[in-house]
């Protein structure tokens, strides 16, 4: 069987690289999986050249979260390709939203299902008329040049992707077309950027020419979607030709899937919701059978909804069992199974007649049933909670999921093997609890392979960010100070607070007083945030030097590289935990029943330690970068979220407090 060496392809091993990539050839050799907990700078991409060694003919699928992150795996497993393996095969899938030239509205998948079925359809009935290249049939081409293009029925791009040729039975069959079938080979063996695969596909479709290279690849690199979305994982794995324990999976920023589990199972309606669904079910009383039925439980869920308006709290929980039977009071129902008869029906029946008119958006009618089915299964499940919020605008219900373990546990046990790495899955064993349960898992955790004197790591003894102390002079006044003094350092620095309303307190504060560099302050939207961000880190090349007020968790705190001086030092300001709702109290109770006392730490402290080390870990991004990382809350210093922190930071960390700080920072800017 091939050795790491033979895929490795560098000459040498980082610090303790050797021992990670040995336990991911051995997980993957025994069919098991292993948690890396592996700071950066560990080589941990690397990881793909120890699962090729033991791949032993199986696909390797490679899951990560952003477009950066998978240019990183192309980048490593073309240097696999050029140094050790010339005849390695790889591509990749993003999002068809980025990958899709088709206009016209609505959601991309199901514009992608129903395009593809109505287009093949009319090629079918083309091909039986003797047009075996629709590509070139006169009738194909004028209809699609007559459809109406934001309510396309016809995909000229896959129109381009598929010829007919005879079939051994008789009859013909359809096979992609000469073009795609040389792209994709030339896919398999070539980088083709995804800044470059719209202009490389020309006319055919991007997302089915790579596609049609997956599924003659030995590594797929995809977003997380394409393996957490059942329906998409399972269409996949169907285009793939492959069975799930066929394929070794890799899942990068492993950090991520507990949000990112529960985001996909997790499901939410407003009142606008429940007034643009009874206006869609008016029109189906004649059309769909139980629609009428349906549109008479509507008011009650209105008034459910309004009754919560009277509420003290922002968010809490609702007995889904007591909202059932509220809605089916007076209503053509005896039970709630009666009613989920016709919700799964109209919710069927809806989707295809939408689809037959070209119509590609989710109905509010759609989006209504989805809810009523989760509602109900989520009774009996409870990694399940269903919860209201309210603002003063509206109402939301919401079925949220707050346990992922179930959904790891089962992509875990059907795949061959799993390896999930990340540089903040610290402490690596309150990880495995949490994704896994009691599953047999292996773990292992590195230490921080970057120069220790290019670092100091300080944590603050008399500051907090606490809601008992936050009206404290005292207190304020030391946070102030310590921003000041850490404002003096060289180069882009950053300020990390729990919430935007700490970020802005703190910002209005000290602004005004923070003369030798540009200030910027996180905003709320997108768009200004990427643009500001842009400003900020070309400040190095203009001579110059800034500090952000940023959020953990926020839009400038995860999966950003900040090389050199575009970012020297970053501090948190603060524990950045979720606010303690009823709603929290429930999750935090369901966590200790499963895991006893460590269950509120898993649940509850350890995604706000891992905000801060991901906006701490924003600095030292190469070998050769200097940084300084504070955790500014005297609670990181408590035994039980120390020992949550990172091991290589409780090694290095140094207590200081406001006054101590000026000589430490200037100390470190003098080396």
């Amino acid at each position: 069987m091939p050795d790491i060496s033979d895929y490795f392809p560098y000459q040498g091993y980082r610090k303790n690289q050797k021992e990670m990539l040995e336990a991911a050839a051995s997980a993957a050799a025994n069919n098991s999986v292993l948690l890396v907990d592996a700071p950066t700078g560990s080589g941990k991409s690397s990881v793909v050249s120890a699962l090729l060694a033991k791949a032993a003919g199986k696909k390797i699928i490679i899951a990560v979260r952003t477009i950066s992150q998978l240019q990183i795996f192309i980048r490593e497993l073309d240097m696999i390709r050029i140094k050790k393996q010339r005849d390695l095969k790889f591509t990749y899938l993003i999002g068809k939203g980025n990958m899709c030239p088709l206009g016209g509205y609505g959601d991309i998948y199901r514009k992608c299902e129903g395009v593809k079925a109505f287009t093949t359809s009319l090629m079918q009935q083309r091909a039986e008329r003797g047009s075996y290249d629709p590509s070139k049939d006169k009738v194909i081409l004028d209809q699609i040049h007559r459809q109406d293009k934001d309510h396309p029925l016809i995909c000229p791009y896959f129109v381009n992707s598929r010829v007919f040729v005879p079939s051994e039975e008789g009859g013909r069959r359809m096979v992609p077309s000469p073009d795609i079938r040389k792209k994709s080979e030339t896919a398999q063996k070539k980088v083709v950027t995804p800044a470059d695969l719209h202009s490389f596909a020309g006319r055919c479709c991007p997302y089915d020419l790579m596609l049609s290279a997956a599924k003659g690849a030995d590594v797929l690199i995809c977003n997380y979607y394409h393996l957490f979305n059942d329906d998409i994982r399972e269409q996949l794995y169907v285009n793939l030709g492959c069975e799930e324990e066929n394929v070794i999976l890799l899942l990068d920023e492993a950090h991520n899937l507990g949000d990112v589990v529960q985001t996909i199972e997790s499901i939410r309606i407003r009142e606008s919701d429940i007034e643009a669904a009874a206006s869609e079910l008016a029109g189906l009383r004649e059309k769909v059978r139980g629609s009428d039925a349906i549109r008479h439980i509507l008011p009650r869920i209105a008034q459910f909804m309004d009754g919560l308006r009277r509420s003290t709290e922002v968010e809490d929980w609702f007995d889904p069992d007591i909202f059932n039977r509220i809605i089916i009071r007076g209503s053509l129902y005896s039970k709630p199974e009666e009613m989920m008869e016709d919700v799964i029906a109209i919710k069927e029946a809806v989707r295809n007649m939408s689809i037959e008119k070209g119509d590609f958006r989710e109905t509010a009618i759609e989006k209504l049933c989805e809810f009523l089915i989760r509602l109900y299964r989520s009774s009996t499940n409870p990694a399940f909670l269903t919860v209201y919020t309210k603002d003063a605008e509206a109402v939301t219900l919401e079925v949220r999921n707050i346990d992922p373990a179930e959904r790891l546990q089962e992509l875990a046990s059907k795949h061959a093997a799993m390896v999930l790495i990340s540089g903040t899955l610290s402490p690596v064993d309150a990880y495995r609890r949490y994704y896994f349960g009691d599953m047999p898992v292996e773990t292992i955790s590195l230490a921080n392979s970057f120069p220790q004197e290019n670092r100091m790591v300080l944590g603050t003894a008399d500051i907090t960010t606490a809601f008992s102390k936050r009206q404290n002079a005292e207190n304020t006044k030391a946070i102030e100070e310590y921003i000041m003094a850490f404002s003096r350092l060289p180069g882009n620095v950053a300020v990390y607070f729990p919430s935007y309303q700490l970020q802005t307190q703190f910002a209005n504060l000290c602004a005004s007083r923070i003369r030798n560099k540009v200030v910027y302050i996180e905003p709320r939207e997108s768009a200004e945030a990427n643009e500001a961000l842009k400003e900020f880190v070309s400040l190095p090349s203009k001579r110059k030097s800034g500090i952000m007020f940023a959020v953990c968790g926020g839009k400038w705190s995860e999966g950003l590289d900040y090389r050199g001086d575009q970012m020297t030092a970053a501090m948190v300001i603060g524990l950045p935990l979720a606010p303690f709702t009823p709603v929290r109290r429930m999750v935090n109770s369901y966590f200790k029943r499963k895991f006893g006392e460590q269950g509120e730490f898993i649940a509850y402290t350890l995604p706000a330690i891992n905000k801060s080390m991901q906006a701490l870990g924003r600095v030292l991004r190469t070998e050769t970068d200097r940084g300084v990382l504070i955790l500014g809350d005297q609670r990181f210093l408590s035994p039980e979220i120390f020992a949550g922190v990172s091991p290589w930071m409780q090694k290095e960390m140094k207590r200081c407090t406001v006054s101590e700080v000026r000589a430490l920072l200037s100390a470190w800017d003098a080396k």
